[in-house]
Order: C-alpha cells, then sequence, then structure tokens
C-alpha cells in the first residue's frame, strides 16, 4: 500500500494561486495580505488538510504550544493520568502529546533524562513526568513530576495521601474483626509503596494486632507477584483471613490467588486494593479499593505546567486526599 504523500506549504500556494510567501503569512498571522486572499488561503489549508510541521514551527517561534506527558509504559495508572491531563489541555492553545519508553521497571532508570532530551525544545515546551525515577532534569525545562519514585522533590510535584489511604483501607479490615491481614507491598523503591506500607503498619500498630512480617510482601505493583505470594500464604498452617494490596492490579492478582485455592471473596478471604482504576468495578466480587484521584492529579500537573511557562508562581508540592471505595470484596472474619 503506498502512503499518501504529506501535503506541503507549495500545495497550498499552487491550489490558492499565490506565493508560498504569501501562504507562510497567513500561517503565521503576519501583516501584508488582504482579507480575502487570507480567508482563501484558509480555506485551501482546510481542505487540503495542512498541518505545519512541529519542528519547523518551533524554528521559527522557539515554541511548539505541544506539553508532553512522558510515561515509561503506558498501564491503568498512567492512562487515567492521561484522561485528566487530556481534558485539562482543552482551551488552553496548547496540545498534548502523550510518550512512553515502551516498557516498565527498574532497567528503565533514567529514562526521563533520555526523553527529555529527544523531545525538548522541539516537539514539546515542557513536560509532565509520570512516576519518574529522576527528577534532574536539564536546566531552563519546564517539568512537574507526578508520583515520583523519591516521593516530593525540588520539581514541582503532584502525589496523594498514600500514608491516609492505606491505613484507612487496613481499618476497614480491622472494623471487620481481620487480625491476620497480610500487606502487598509495590517495588521498595518507589516512595507510593513505602507510605502504604507505613499507613498498613501504622494502622495495625493504632489496633494494637502486631503485625506478623511473614505477612508483608513486595512486588511490581503487577498481578502475577502478588498472587504467587498470596497462593505461598494461603497455603500456611495459619494463613491470613484479609489482604490489602497496595495497587488494584496487585489486588486483582490476589482475586485470582484465592480463586486457585478455592476460597470465596469475601466469605473466606477479605481484600482491599489502592487507586480505583475503572477495573476495580468489574471484578467479581467488585473491589474495594482506596480511590486516588488520578484524573485529577493529570488535570493538576497540566494547570501546574502551564503557568511554569506563563512565568506565573505555582506549589511546589500538591498532595490530593484518598478515600476508601467500599464493595464487595470485604466481609467479617469468619
Amino acid at each position: 500500500m503506498t502512503m499518501a504523500r504529506r501535503v506541503t506549504i507549495a500545495d497550498v500556494a499552487r491550489v490558492a494561486g499565490v506565493s508560498t510567501a504569501t501562504v507562510s503569512k497567513v500561517i503565521n498571522d503576519r501583516y501584508g495580505v488582504a482579507a480575502a486572499t487570507g480567508a482563501h488561503v484558509r480555506g485551501v489549508i482546510e481542505d487540503l488538510g495542512y498541518v505545519s510541521s512541529l519542528g519547523a514551527r518551533s524554528l521559527r517561534s522557539l515554541r511548539t504550544n505541544v506539553l508532553g506527558i512522558l510515561v515509561a509504559d503506558f498501564e491503568p495508572f498512567s492512562t487515567e493520568l492521561l484522561k485528566g491531563a487530556s481534558r485539562a489541555v482543552h482551551d488552553t492553545g496548547y496540545e498534548l502529546l502523550a510518550y512512553s519508553v515502551g516498557r516498565a521497571g527498574q532497567e528503565t532508570a533514567g529514562w526521563e533524562r533520555r526523553s527529555l532530551s529527544q523531545l525538548h525544545g522541539t516537539l514539546i515546551d515542557g513536560a509532565i513526568l509520570c512516576t519518574p525515577t529522576i527528577v534532574e532534569v536539564p536546566a531552563g525545562v519546564a517539568v512537574v513530576a507526578v508520583d515520583p519514585h523519591t516521593g516530593p522533590t525540588a520539581l514541582p510535584t503532584v502525589d496523594s495521601d498514600s500514608f491516609g489511604g492505606a491505613r484507612a483501607a487496613t481499618e476497614h479490615l480491622l472494623g471487620l474483626g481481620h487480625r491476620r491481614i497480610a500487606f502487598i507491598g509495590g517495588r521498595d523503591d518507589l516512595n507510593s509503596s513505602r507510605e502504604r506500607e507505613r499507613g498498613y503498619r501504622a494502622a495495625m500498630q493504632g489496633a494494637g494486632v502486631e503485625v506478623d512480617d511473614a505477612l508483608v510482601r513486595f512486588g511490581d505493583y503487577t498481578g502475577e507477584p502478588a498472587a504467587g505470594a498470596v497462593a505461598e500464604m494461603l497455603a500456611e498452617q495459619n494463613p491470613p483471613s484479609a489482604v490489602f494490596a497496595a495497587n488494584d492490579l496487585s489486588a486483582m492478582g490476589v482475586l485470582a490467588a484465592a480463586a486457585e485455592a478455592g476460597l470465596r471473596v469475601p466469605e473466606d478471604l477479605s481484600i482491599v486494593g489502592f487507586d480505583n482504576i475503572p477495573e476495580s468495578a468489574l471484578t467479581t466480587p467488585a473491589l474495594t479499593t482506596v480511590e486516588q484521584p488520578i484524573q485529577q492529579m493529570g488535570e493538576r500537573a497540566l494547570t501546574m505546567l502551564i503557568d511554569l511557562l506563563a512565568g506565573r508562581q505555582t506549589e511546589a508540592h500538591v498532595r490530593l486526599p484518598t478515600r476508601l471505595v467500599e464493595r464487595g470484596s470485604c466481609g467479617p472474619v469468619r
């Protein structure tokens, strides 16, 4: 199949019957073109579907009017963040470019610096970094970090109350009578995972319940490691009666492990997740989870980035609240 040739400024000039210089003036809103001629040229541009290249635009004006949202991979968290940023960019005069290195994990550490070097100044004016591993960026580059691995830093940062959300999740299970409560964390290099473990331990301590460290395991915020860890616990003589997983994908892995072990949820095992991604409401039973306002985090980060580019003062750190969403995956201890 032959790909369609890109429409050029020369094509517009030829169809409109004017010079390329005239087309350029119309595109860039410069003086020296009669109103009727300008309207005619803009009509031809619309008919032909001409779009100026971002590279050429940046060379002319030193601005692209494009903001980047840079992620290690497109997964439920980053996808929800992108939805919020996309909604917030409307009517701002900016466009949004989503860019991924195509894989997640510790082996991609430093992807932010490489991505910014490739994109800044030619394709984007500034960027939102989603869960960045590092926050050392070139001087003069407008960047907002969302949920960075290290926690709040010198960069403007948006995150949510992981500690408070985890404590609420664990207190919910304690209130149902559970005492053998397992915790499935994310990677130990992530501040969000550490804060959720801290919230879990604080709730247990507040209830006077000693944490059994054999019930504390760590994965990578995906379902398979969580399922494996819980399968091992369920095979022990004194298994947990409830599991708090540090994100919804891990909680879904726990649901799968419970089904594999022949356990009913919530009759035999109660489960709480964290994030409230859309998929959490579609499991069987629907997942009780802690909602962090991911789309709102994307909206706030986008607004902060535009303020930075405009030279307006913006907050150094925004922490949004979390809340428990009760569904069908929790019940009283048997």
